[in-house]
């Protein structure tokens, strides 16, 4: 089934525009639920209710407020916020060409296609094929919703994708975090680690080789119920040990693998014996 496009805009850079269509680059397989009343499998609605005394509120009730101090909101009406947006004409502002290598994935919020709309074609290919050669991507800013998204767009098979990225100040520093005791992995520990990671290297990463394995047999569950079975739970695994001697561990987990890669391996046919001569 064809996709089909959320919404239309305009690649600029210099004195060129392409006009382009915004495609979804993922659908979700997730499994969703409904909440049901127990006793008549009856779906509910959701009410807001007043904190201070658990009346229910009407929609037309409801305000948007901001808590500048513990308990206290200054409230922003609808006119005010919108009188703050920017333009949403879904204009996308190429602002720098960067190297790939200098974007850590970790400011990457969510991607989309980009598909070439009317009269837009050659430009869009010159843009893809330009990039591509050069091996540089494309940072900007994306006009919609009433805010600029920061975006990356790069070259991608026969086409161009577009991440919207995280601004610097909402990406969390490990400064942050508590990494615990600062401890040198000693050489014999890291020669050990080398090997694990050489017996597991891929070539590249291959997405179809990973599946969804609780979404299928959530899905078979609900296939057993609908047919009247019973679900019988799965005995839980032993928790992992945790580790003390991290060589013992290391070697364990490659005699481990070098075993499973045994098992794998199709195992040589015995030479038949020949046939005596009556």
């Amino acid at each position: 089934m064809p996709a089909r496009a959320t919404s239309s805009g305009t690649i600029s850079f210099g004195l060129v525009s392409i006009p382009v269509k915004v495609y979804p680059a993922a659908t979700s397989r997730a499994v969703h639920f409904n909440l049901l009343r127990r006793r008549d499998k009856s779906r509910l609605k959701q009410h807001y209710v007043a904190a201070a005394d658990g009346e229910p509120v009407e929609r037309d009730e409801i305000v948007k407020g901001y808590e500048y101090a513990r308990g206290h909101y200054v409230v922003m009406t609808d006119e005010e916020l919108k009188a703050l947006e920017q333009k949403a004409d879904q204009s996308i502002e190429i602002e720098d060409f960067v190297p790939i290598s200098s974007v850590d994935p970790l400011y990457f919020d969510r991607s989309t296609l980009l598909g070439p709309d009317k009269g837009g074609s050659k430009a869009y290919r010159l843009l893809r094929e330009a990039m591509q050669e050069t091996g540089m991507v494309a940072v900007g800013r994306f006009a919609t919703r009433g805010r600029r998204q920061l975006v990356l767009i790069r070259p991608v098979e026969a086409g161009l994708v577009m991440h919207a990225l995280f601004y610097a100040d909402e990406v969390r520093s490990f400064d942050d975090i508590d990494l615990g005791e600062e401890v040198e992995p000693k050489k014999a520990e890291l020669d050990l680690a080398r090997q694990l990671i050489d017996q597991l290297a891929g070539k590249r990463f291959e997405p179809g080789s990973y599946e969804d394995d609780y979404r299928q047999a959530l899905l078979q569950a609900i296939d057993k119920k609908v047919a009247g079975e019973e679900i019988v739970a799965a005995p839980s695994e032993a928790p992992r040990e945790q580790i003390i001697d991290l060589v013992a561990a290391l070697k364990k987990s490659l005699a481990a693998r070098r075993g499973g890669d045994a098992e794998r391996r199709p195992a040589r046919a015995r030479p038949r014996k020949a046939r005596r001569s009556a």
